[in-house]
Formats: structure tokens, C-alpha cells, sequence
């Protein structure tokens, strides 16, 4: 188990520096969101759902969405090295014609939805429950949602919807950053008690630090025992997370780094990895 735990600790830091080195060559996109979120998106596509990267079409796979779509560098990180596509592609995000745009397209293998208005995710998540349940089927939901993004009402919508129907096969996760592209959250437009408004709504709730490879582990796993009502993680994350003049930075919520930054924040995520391989020899 320990050596897993490294693992992965391992592949959420070879996500990272993708996120750096594809926004940089694209100069523009968000990498504070998509750097906050790295260890969940990483728990969920190597270690916690189902799916063949080979037919991104398979019935019986595990449903993602990526409802606060502007966070895309981490997904397609994440589908590029589960092998979903060729890793080359990554080098043309953002451009005129290329597969992966600012947004997740559902043309993108591995992709189930078309994401970017933010505040919709957590219906279509429903949605994709609500089918499997009437089918019969044994597969699960996972919608990965911003803090700022759930100020919207189309979430709480979905939520009570989700607990009237007790759609237990689906999982919502918070990146809870506590940064929005104006600020910080609490300035804006504060969410607390937020674990009391999910449980009021008649979710099962469990809350985590979002960067513990371990606790997004067992809080998944638990997950999949919860019966009669859904389950929303929230995972306390650090904006940035990774790279030490990104973390807890608004500007960095939607400007990416520029030759000089990608550089230092390369250079920081190499000595991490060099730590982690030290660490990975003892197992």
C-alpha cells in the first residue's frame, strides 16, 4: 500500500509539471485550479474508477465530469497518461484547430461532456446517475466542482434533486481552494458552514485534506458504501498547490506562467520528484 501511496504521490507530480509546461506554451489558462485539484483527479483516473483508455466508449465504465471546465490542463494531463491520446497533443492546447481547446470537448476521447458554463455540472452528473440507476448498472459518477462555482443555484438544484432520488452511484467533489477568479471566497461570497448546507440537502459527506493521497483514498472508498443518497467529498486544497509562488496567488487563477516562471516552477516540481524517488527506493 505504501509503495501505491508513493506511486501516485509520483504521478500527481508528473501532472503537474504537464499543467505547467502545456499552459506556458500555450500562454494562456488557468493553472491554480487545475494545480489544486491534481491528487484528486489523479485518485480517481489511477487508482478509483474503471474505464479502457482503448474504448473510451466502454458501457460499463465509470463516468467523469469536469464541471468547472476551465480546469482542463489537469484532465487532459490525466487522459494523456492513462493513455486516452498521444501525449503530443498536449502541446497544442489552446490552439486554432487543435483537439484540446480551453474547454473539454466531448470530441476528446475519454471526455463524456462539453464543459465550461459553470454551476451545470452537477446536473448533467445527475443525469449520467439517474440513467445508470433506471439501467440497472453497477458503474458510479464522479463530478469534480469549483468552491467558487458552487455559489451558483443550478448546484443546489442538482443537490436536492440528487437526495430526492437517492442517487447513490453518484459522487461530487469540491475543490475547495477558497480562491475565485475575483478573490478570495469568503470575500466574495462566503460558503460556510459548507459541510452542513451538503448534509441539510441529504447528502453523506465527508471532508478531507484534498492533497492526501491516502485520505481521498479512503474518503472514495467510502463512497461506494453509502447507499439511499449521494456523496460529496470536500477537499480542502491550497490554490497552486505545488508551485511556491502560485499557492494562495489570485492572479494565477487564469494567468499562466511565463518562460521565467515555467522555469522555476519546473525546477521546483523536479527537486519534489527527486525527493520522491529517494523516498520510492526504501519500499
Amino acid at each position: 500500500m505504501k509503495k501505491k501511496i508513493v506511486q501516485l504521490r509520483k504521478k500527481a507530480n508528473k501532472i503537474r509539471r504537464l499543467i505547467i509546461e502545456m499552459l506556458s506554451k500555450a500562454g494562456s489558462g488557468h493553472p491554480g485550479g487545475s494545480l489544486s485539484s491534481t491528487e484528486i483527479v489523479t485518485c480517481l483516473f489511477f487508482e478509483v474508477m474503471r474505464y479502457n483508455s482503448e474504448d473510451p466508449d466502454w458501457p460499463e465504465r465509470d463516468r467523469f465530469h469536469l464541471s468547472k471546465g476551465h480546469c482542463c490542463p489537469v484532465i487532459y494531463a490525466a487522459l494523456a497518461l492513462a493513455g486516452h491520446f498521444d501525449m503530443g497533443k498536449l502541446w497544442n492546447l489552446r490552439k486554432i484547430d487543435s483537439l484540446l481547446q480551453g474547454h473539454p470537448d466531448w470530441r476528446i476521447p475519454g471526455i463524456e461532456v462539453g464543459s465550461g458554463s459553470l454551476g451545470q455540472g452537477l446536473s448533467v452528473a445527475l443525469g449520467m446517475g439517474l440513467a445508470g440507476k433506471l439501467d440497472k448498472k453497477d458503474w458510479r459518477v464522479y463530478c469534480l466542482m469549483g468552491d467558487g462555482e458552487i455559489q451558483e443555484g443550478n448546484i443546489w438544484e442538482a443537490a436536492m434533486a440528487a437526495a430526492h432520488f437517492k442517487v447513490d452511484n453518484l459522487c461530487g467533489i469540491v475543490d475547495y481552494n477558497r480562491f475565485q477568479i475575483d478573490g478570495h471566497i469568503e470575500e466574495i461570497m462566503g460558503l460556510e458552514p459548507l459541510v452542513n448546507k451538503w448534509e441539510s440537502f441529504g447528502w453523506h459527506t465527508h471532508q478531507c485534506d484534498g492533497h492526501n493521497i491516502e485520505e481521498l483514498l479512503e474518503a472514495f472508498a467510502e463512497a461506494k458504501t453509502v447507499k439511499q443518497k449521494p456523496t460529496v467529498i470536500i477537499a480542502n486544497t491550497v490554490k497552486g498547490k505545488g508551485v511556491s509562488f502560485m499557492e494562495h496567488v489570485v492572479d494565477f487563477h487564469g494567468r499562466a506562467p511565463n518562460n521565467k516562471e515555467r522555469e522555476i516552477a519546473l525546477a521546483e516540481l523536479e527537486e519534489i520528484e527527486k525527493l520522491m524517488e529517494e523516498k520510492d527506493e526504501q519500499f
